[in-house]
């Protein structure tokens, strides 16, 4: 797995252990960060990622189904779910990450940690929701601002 990949992988787990259990971020961030060893700006990356997706879930939940409502949120597995708020934010709010970077390790963890059907699922969503990057980047802006 490539270096970012494996930042990626280490912000994707705790997202799925939050979303699940519901334990401390910064605590599951660093027990994470311990069984993995990544340099210091890689797991600066896996903190941006985690700590940018956290506080906008809700906002990033509302959009994807907008864009995808043929997948009801409550029914998308949790680490397709959790994948999907990972690139919709790299793509749309954080902007460093070119959008096809963004879906291809997207699809890359989604092979190594979804179902057989993940990879396609996924891929398929981010592709309907880069469609709509722009847009995407506006509500979830609106919706911080509000905050």
């Amino acid at each position: 797995m490539k270096a970012r990949t494996r930042a990626r992988s280490v912000a994707l787990q705790a997202l799925y252990e939050i979303d699940l259990v519901n334990h401390p971020p910064a605590e599951v961030l660093q027990h994470r960060l311990e069984e993995e060893n990544l340099s210091p700006d890689l797991a600066e990356f896996a903190r941006r990622i985690l700590f940018g997706v956290l506080p906008l879930r809700a906002k990033l939940d509302e959009v994807i189904a907008r864009y995808a409502p043929e997948w009801p949120l409550d029914q998308i597995a949790p680490i397709d779910r959790n994948l999907l708020r990972m690139a919709a934010w790299e793509f749309a709010i954080q902007k460093d990450t070119p959008v096809k970077v963004a879906i291809n390790e997207a699809v890359e963890l989604a092979k190594a940690y979804g179902s057989d059907s993940a990879p396609r699922f996924v891929n398929g969503v981010l592709g309907s929701l880069a469609q709509h990057q722009n847009e995407l980047a506006q509500m979830v802006r609106k919706a911080q601002a509000q905050d």
